[in-house]
């Protein structure tokens, strides 16, 4: 196996402890986004949280920023900072896979 494997694997074996050991990266404050507003060009403008709370795309990065939204990340491209799914394999809890509301 090269180091390339190797450090991925490793990387891949920190995740599966971290589970075994009752630690992931959810915090039970967190909430999570269950529907979104699109606008005509598909573009993700709103977000609604599973207590109800309607945040515009604004609001959403500074909660996820903050951290109080769970199992979204924030980047940087295109000169700002952009609001995206945890990247975690599974199509349907992406953001723009969600329920439109």
């Amino acid at each position: 196996m090269d180091r390339f494997q190797q450090a991925y694997e490793q990387y891949r074996n920190q995740t599966e402890v971290n589970e075994m050991n009752g630690e992931n990266n959810s915090n039970p404050n967190q909430e999570k986004i269950v529907a979104v507003r699109k606008n005509d060009d598909g573009d993700l403008i709103g977000f609604r949280t599973e207590t109800g709370r309607e945040l515009d795309y604004l609001e959403a990065l500074t909660e996820a920023k903050a951290g109080n939204l769970a199992h979204v990340d924030v980047f940087h491209k295109y000169g700002r900072d952009i609001l995206r799914s945890e990247p975690d394999g599974i199509k349907e809890n992406n953001l723009d896979s969600l329920p439109e509301f």
